[in-house]
């Protein structure tokens, strides 16, 4: 899957924030509720969204991590 046939970002859309295309949900949004344990069923249920956008999301995210980096203190784990 290409997440870029999922994930668009427009400045007149939500601030020009990365969303699901054709919606105003925010990747942000899915990824929080990814993070808080929310299930995929329940995120497509809750936001109208389908199990590939949120596979896009996770996609979306996964390149993010690879070109960006986050310090850690020495010793954290």
């Amino acid at each position: 899957m290409d997440w870029r046939e999922r994930i668009a970002v427009d400045p007149s859309v939500c601030h020009g924030a990365a969303c699901i295309k054709g919606t105003r949900v925010m990747v942000s949004v899915v990824l929080d509720n990814l993070a808080a344990g929310e299930t995929r069923d329940a995120i497509t249920s809750a936001y109208q969204i389908k199990p590939e956008d949120v596979q896009a999301v996770l996609l979306y995210a996964s390149e993010l991590a690879k070109d960006r980096l986050v310090r850690l203190p020495l010793g954290a784990a």
